[in-house]
């Protein structure tokens, strides 16, 4: 499939990102921490610490030993009162590009670094952005951290969806989702279950 490089990357159907940008799962890199936190100081210093409510390392980068697509992503939580117009235009300046996401908690919004009509260029960012809530990216993270047994299930998961689906992000993302939802959920429970058990803990 031809894909036009003029061609504005909010622009470009789902067949030609897929084609642009194949899914490929890298084995664990202990650097994937390491460029978290040069990235979270720039974001704070561009936002404003003023509005940012959390800033966290989500996704399988953030998960010792988990093999991963090669992207940091981000959870930033921003104030309710924050001007979206003017986060745009401030991460803009740092070479994020917005992508508006209707289907994604509000503020339906996340940015994206290091891709180019040509291509990944460089390491590559996604930064969702979330007002203030108890979200299941981190329960997750959490929980694969505690849990490598269940991390190394996920990954052999990723990787055959990954060879499967290689050109189409959208079902590789799709056919990820019943193993998060499941062990999302457990994690929850287990939490629910301890703080019935001990009382005023945080």
């Amino acid at each position: 499939m031809h894909v036009d490089k003029k061609k504005d990357l909010n622009k470009l159907s789902i067949e030609e990102l897929g084609q642009l940008f194949p899914i490929f799962i890298a084995d664990y890199n202990p650097d994937w921490p390491e460029l978290f936190f040069p990235e979270k100081d720039n974001i704070i210093k561009t936002v404003g610490p003023e509005f940012i409510s959390r800033i966290e390392h989500i996704g399988s980068t953030s998960v010792p030993g988990l093999s991963a697509k090669p992207t940091i992503d981000i959870l930033l939580e921003i104030p309710d009162f924050t001007d979206c117009d003017v986060l745009i235009e401030n991460l803009q300046k740092i070479k994020y590009q917005y992508i508006p996401c209707p289907d994604k908690p509000p503020p339906n919004m996340m940015f994206a670094k290091g891709y180019t009509p040509d291509g990944i260029s460089g390491q590559t960012f996604h930064i969702h952005v979330r007002y203030p809530g108890d979200w299941d990216e981190i329960i997750f993270r959490d929980y694969l951290i505690n849990n490598p047994e269940s991390a190394l299930e996920y990954a052999e998961l990723k990787k055959r969806l990954a060879t499967e689906f290689r050109h189409n992000r959208e079902e590789y993302t799709e056919h990820k989702t019943a193993f998060i939802k499941h062990y999302t959920q457990l994690a929850r429970s287990a939490r629910k279950s301890y703080d019935c058990r001990f009382p005023g803990t945080s």
